[in-house]
């Protein structure tokens, strides 16, 4: 076990989000203004490091969304900060797009438990990857996302590896160059974030890389599969009185339409933003407009015919 631990601990040696920064050794002697102020300035380089990397992001985008298109997943999968963001983002998905919950969906290692409490070893368990991954039955259409700030945790590499085995579309999400997720990925996304504040601390930059690539990744791909209209989220679920008034603020950008026009649509349509749109701006009734986006594969844009303005 002591040569286990000593093998690993040399792994993490090499790893830039693990190095150790001796000009902060004394940062618990600073004020905390002074923390904060620095803290502030290592957050500042984050989304530069995210453009570094904005070609392979696009590419793997591009990937997903095509197999989506064919009705496959979007599938996360990863240990302690990354699985919990990889469900944070996967949660989101249903109330902003109107996707049904299994369209995107989070994996940790260790189960929905290990959301607040580490779950002993099962980050470094590839079998217990490969193991939830089959509980989704997982097809060649699906995409499966790992990530792990280092590159190294065994759950995401493995779930990668399995899900290439089975003809998924595969993604490495890590903060390190060269990484074994990436190697095992088809896109490999690194950001390299760099040493963090506070040594090993990877939810810290580390992590704020890994959410802004999967809010590019589940938004963008979104975005390609029609859900929005312009930019206005017009897929909104609506189903608390704040998402009532933002659907009906999205009709009326979208459209111009007087509020009783507004409302009369959108009784006709269920409440559904996109068809109650397409009533106003083509002119026609709430089945025709059903029709004319089924047609289209819900793209709104595509379903307006020639001619309709628009305000988006």
């Amino acid at each position: 076990m002591t040569s286990t631990y000593g093998e690993l601990r040399a792994q993490l040696a090499t790893l830039a989000t693990e190095a150790f920064r001796p000009e902060l050794a004394d940062i618990d002697r600073l004020p905390t203004a002074e923390i904060a102020r620095i803290m502030n300035g290592e957050d500042a380089g984050v989304p530069a490091a995210v453009a570094d990397r904005l070609p392979v992001i696009a590419a793997a985008i591009d990937a997903t969304a095509e197999r989506m298109a064919r009705g496959g997943r979007l599938v996360y999968a990863g240990a302690g900060t990354a699985g919990r963001l990889g469900i944070l983002d996967a949660s989101e998905c249903p109330p902003t797009f109107n996707t049904d919950p299994s369209v995107v969906v989070g994996l940790i290692a260790g189960g929905p438990a290990a959301m607040v409490t580490a779950v002993e070893g099962a980050e470094d368990s590839k079998e217990l990857a490969a193991s939830d991954l089959d509980g989704l039955k997982l097809t060649a259409d699906d995409t499966v996302v790992g990530v792990s700030a280092s590159g190294r945790t065994p759950y995401a590499i493995g779930a990668v590896e399995h899900a290439r085995e089975l003809g998924a579309l595969t993604i490495g999400l890590s903060c390190n160059a060269g990484s074994a997720l990436g190697t095992a990925a088809e896109h490999a996304i690194e950001v390299v974030t760099g040493p963090e504040l506070l040594t090993g601390s990877t939810r810290l930059k580390a992590g704020t890389a890994q959410k802004l690539v999967l809010n590019m990744i589940s938004t963008i791909t979104m975005i390609r599969l029609g859900k929005t209209y312009g930019n206005l989220m017009v897929d909104v679920r609506a189903s608390n009185d704040k998402l009532r008034a933002r659907s009906r603020r999205i009709v009326a950008l979208a459209t111009g339409a007087p509020d009783a026009e507004i409302e009369a649509a959108l009784e006709a349509t269920d409440g559904e933003v996109k068809n109650a749109i397409l009533v106003l701006l083509a002119g026609v009734d709430a089945g025709v407009a059903a029709g004319l986006l089924a047609g289209t594969g819900g793209h709104l844009r595509a379903a307006l015919p020639p001619g309709a303005s628009a305000g988006a």
